[in-house]
């Protein structure tokens, strides 16, 4: 019943060009983004070359490696020459130009929830700001701690000799750390679906069905576009240099439909309970 419900409101939202929409928006935002979340954690570690390597590191599990030496080639220009006041004059730009892709999603979710915007432009473009700095902390904090999970589990290796306390402790202390990014990824998805629809009543969830489906849907949906691109990868025949351009921002398509999906689910749920408890 949801299912059939989800897809005939998929159709009628017009999410596919929605998510079209959303993945133009993050191409637009991504290096801003990379440039925040970099200059937060370590602004005192520009000469420690390796703490940005391990920050793409991380992003190379989800973004399609057909498309990350491009991710890497750009964002290393736009740091190379970075000094101190240009990077917070480049932190204020870079918060602005992220905030657009946010305030593409406020339009978005709120024709997912049908809802009908009574904001106006200066204060959605506010709350569009502040989703971006909070989003931006949340993603901060997701990368330091995989970067804190790696620097104990090195510290861990070095200091513990019996091979299978060793080993059981790395295991340990990574595992929880990528259990603590992918609790705040499920905290990024809660906040949007909280705040950048204009809700009457807003009504706080920190797991939601939709929310788990798009989730999940986006993990197995990012490795299975990097699966096939490494046996079918066949962008760069058709589009040339401009291929690994495409595969990013097929990328982010799907990104912004598994984002959609889970609204949509979420959307259609509520709106089956509401029927069962006041029927026509």
């Amino acid at each position: 019943m949801i299912i059939k419900r989800t897809w005939k409101a998929l159709i009628e939202d017009r999410v596919f060009g929605h998510s079209a929409e959303l993945g133009f928006y993050f191409l637009f935002a991504l290096f801003p983004t990379l440039l925040c979340a970099s200059s937060v954690l370590g602004l005192a570690a520009r000469s420690a070359f390796q703490f940005y390597d391990k920050l793409l590191d991380y992003l190379a599990v989800v973004i399609p490696t057909a498309a990350l030496g491009t991710v890497l080639s750009t964002f290393n220009e736009t740091t190379a020459a970075a000094t101190p006041g240009k990077v917070t004059f480049g932190l204020i730009a870079a918060i602005w130009s992220a905030s657009v892709g946010i305030s593409a999603i406020q339009d978005t979710l709120n024709a997912v929830y049908k809802i009908d915007d009574s904001r106006s432009y200066i204060a959605a473009r506010v709350q569009a700001i502040a989703l971006t700095i909070l989003l931006t902390i949340i993603v901060t904090l997701g990368l330091a701690s995989m970067l804190l999970g790696d620097y104990y589990a090195r510290m861990a290796d070095r200091s513990i000799s019996e091979l299978l306390v060793r080993t059981a402790t790395e295991l340990g202390i990574r595992l929880t750390s990528w259990i603590v990014a992918t609790a705040l990824l499920a905290l990024t998805f809660a906040v949007l679906y909280y705040w950048a629809p204009d809700w009457r009543k807003r009504r706080w969830h920190w797991l939601t069905p939709g929310g788990s489906v798009g989730i999940t849907g986006w993990l197995v949906a990012s490795f299975g576009l990097r699966l096939y691109l490494h046996f079918f990868n066949n962008f760069t025949v058709t589009y040339g240099s401009l291929g690994a351009v495409i595969i990013l921002l097929t990328w982010f398509y799907i990104t912004g439909l598994m984002l959609l999906l889970g609204a949509e689910i979420n959307s259609q749920i509520e709106a089956a309970a509401a029927e069962r408890v006041l029927p026509p």
